[in-house]
């Protein structure tokens, strides 16, 4: 009787054990769910707060836009100015284009200068080997 007793207590003891881990796991699972909940009610604020800030914003662009509402006149103006305007950005984007070839062009002209000297100096300085030689050579020297 006694050793069904010690092991009646001993099943006891790995019952209470694993309820202990299951409660803790509950008192997590408890603490995250809280957690979460209370950031999903401040989200839930700063959406409707954003919501009414929106509205807002848009109730005053479209007061904007009626308050200048422009003649027909004006609006014909406004047109061929931007027309203008388009096409001016397009000039300037063919200079820019040219601009650039340019740069590149004389970026390739100025290195190919730099060669050109370089062998003019090599070859002056050839030339005044050669003739220094010959002078020594026929014993003018």
């Amino acid at each position: 009787m006694t050793d069904a007793l010690t092991s009646l207590m001993e099943q006891h003891k790995k019952d209470i054990w694993e309820f202990k881990q299951k409660e803790s796991q509950w008192v997590r699972d408890k603490n995250q769910l809280d957690g979460n909940k209370q950031i999903i009610e401040e989200l839930s604020t700063k959406m409707i707060e954003l919501g009414k800030i929106n509205l807002s914003l848009q109730a005053k662009v479209n007061e904007f836009k009626s308050s200048r509402s422009l003649s027909s006149m004006d609006e014909v103006a406004y047109r061929e100015l931007e027309a203008k305007v388009n096409e001016l950005e397009g000039t300037l984007g063919s200079a820019q284009d040219i601009n650039d070839n340019h740069q590149r062009y004389n970026g390739k002209l100025q290195t190919r200068l730099t060669e050109v000297e370089e062998d003019n100096k090599k070859l002056a300085k050839q030339i005044q080997d050669l003739t220094t030689s010959r002078k020594f050579g026929d014993g003018t020297h």
